[in-house]
């Protein structure tokens, strides 16, 4: 697992564990101090020998390069902040499918739909899901029927029991 820490902060302490080594602390006195393990103090010395300085430098993550720069995928929340509509879809809600229709459209980058879903979460985007509701819902019919009619029916009703018993 990759220790905490910018590449530069690593770099730092790598060097001062080496300045310790120098300085004649122990290679398991150096791992305490620093927060790592015999073996990364170790393996430090050896780079430090076989390369000097220079095999102690911080190495580029390792890894495809993201096919989004960092601008562009700080303009994704603009773009979908106008809506659906505004993009030319029939309806009011975002899929993945449309957000990588969109991506590609504005900056020719294709991606997955399974994939947009890891990209939303990286831009602090959720899964929203609309409420399933009928067209043919009347909210002022609505408002009406728990206002007079829903309080008349529960005062109205009696407690489920037994038939043919006396109470």
């Amino acid at each position: 697992m990759r220790p905490q820490g910018t590449a530069q902060q690593l770099e730092r302490r790598r060097r001062r564990a080496m300045a310790l080594l120098r300085s004649g602390k122990s290679y398991r006195s150096i791992a305490s101090m620093m927060g790592a393990s015999l073996s990364s103090v170790v393996r430090w010395r050896q780079a430090c020998r076989k390369h000097g300085l220079q095999g102690l430098r911080a190495q580029p993550i390792p890894g495809r390069p993201p096919r989004l720069a960092a601008a562009q995928k700080r303009q994704i929340p603009k773009l979908l902040a106008r809506g659906p509509l505004q993009a030319g879809y029939r309806t009011d809600v975002w899929t993945l499918k449309r957000i990588a229709e969109v991506i590609a459209k504005r900056f020719g980058v294709e991606y997955h739909p399974c994939h947009i879903w890891r990209l939303m979460q990286g831009l602090g985007w959720s899964c929203q899901k609309p409420q399933k509701r009928a067209r043919e819902r009347n909210e002022a019919e609505i408002a009406y029927w728990k206002r007079y009619v829903w309080p008349y029916i529960k005062k109205g009703r009696s407690a489920w029991g037994p038939s043919g018993l006396p109470r």
